[in-house]
């Protein structure tokens, strides 16, 4: 994630952004997944030379990855999206308090607690981790090592690390992740309902629309299930403004367990139950798996506790 704190230090950003061609080549490796240069050249009809100082403002910038990777025909120039969120950030109370600010990802397989009912299933990158609807899996060793997990009824839980130095709380937190329903494709008649909470305290809920799938970007080719190809990238904002999921809010003002300090743990459980005609159960994708190559990302801005005093 690029994250920007003030519109001054975006300037930059804004203006890369502010060409037609350079938005085109980013919808291409978002559509298409890594390509060398003489691919996208003929993709966008331009000329290498033009290409290539376009590729540079958006490599200087974060937004994409070059690499020299040797093929069959020598060495050639390998370009992906090295992000696929920008977070900019002008909340008045942040800036006002100058808070200080960490990030922190979590693995799909390192969650904490977890209850679900089959049908469900793990992979890492390479292999199903167990066999699949089984809810046992789910407990084995090699849960820590998934890339993919998916169920119809229950929840799984993380806790996001609480790296606050002593007297200090935190004034917005910023959760980032890939997700679905784990029922996708023409069958799926269904959506669901996915709820979030923090610490048992319901933040939001989001209801996932039937959809036609495609493989997912980064999806392994070995992966044969026609299901759980790719997801939805979701963000959710909670500061004292109120909650927010993809920049709306959900949730008015008011909560104190959104402003956390060093003590308090932070608990993200994702949730779903067959209820509502919404059966269609979640799927969560790490970086190997769907359209977007990250894990879950959490970003915590906080500021002295004596601020509130």
């Amino acid at each position: 994630m690029i994250r920007v704190d003030g519109l001054t230090e975006g300037l930059e950003l804004f203006k890369t952004l502010g060409s037609e061609v350079r938005m085109q080549i980013i919808e291409l490796l978002s559509k298409e997944g890594p390509m060398n240069l003489n691919e996208m050249a003929q993709a966008l009809n331009l000329t290498n030379g033009a290409l290539t100082g376009h590729v540079r403002k958006l490599k200087e910038c974060g937004i994409i990855q070059v690499k020299a990777e040797h093929t069959g025909r020598g060495m050639q120039k390998i370009c992906s999206l090295g992000e696929t969120q920008i977070l900019l950030n002008i909340h008045p109370q942040i800036e006002e308090h100058s808070s200080k600010v960490y990030e922190t990802e979590l693995q799909i397989g390192h969650y904490s607690d977890y209850a679900v009912l089959s049908p469900c299933g793990l992979a890492d990158s390479l292999q199903m981790l167990a066999a699949e609807n089984d809810p046992r899996a789910f407990s084995y060793p090699q849960h820590l090592n998934a890339e993919i997990l998916w169920f119809h009824d229950g929840y799984i839980e993380y806790r996001i690390p609480n790296l606050l130095p002593e007297n200090q709380r935190i004034v917005q937190l910023t959760i980032s992740l890939e997700i679905s329903s784990a029922d996708q494709g023409a069958a799926a008649e269904s959506g669901s309902l996915i709820s979030f909470a923090l610490n048992d305290q319901p933040v939001c809920s989001w209801i996932t629309e039937p959809e036609i799938n495609s493989r997912g970007i980064y999806t392994p080719l070995w992966w044969k299930n026609h299901q759980c190809q790719h997801g939805h990238l979701k963000m959710l904002v909670i500061n004292e403004m109120g909650i927010f999921i993809d920049g709306v809010k959900a949730q008015e003002p008011g909560t104190d367990w959104a402003f956390l300090d060093s003590h308090n743990e932070m608990r993200l459980r994702i949730e779903t139950h067959p209820v509502g005609g919404h059966g269609g159960g979640v799927a969560i994708y790490g970086s190997s798996f769907g359209n977007y190559k990250q894990n879950i990302q959490a970003i915590v801005h906080y500021v002295p506790e004596d601020l509130f005093n």
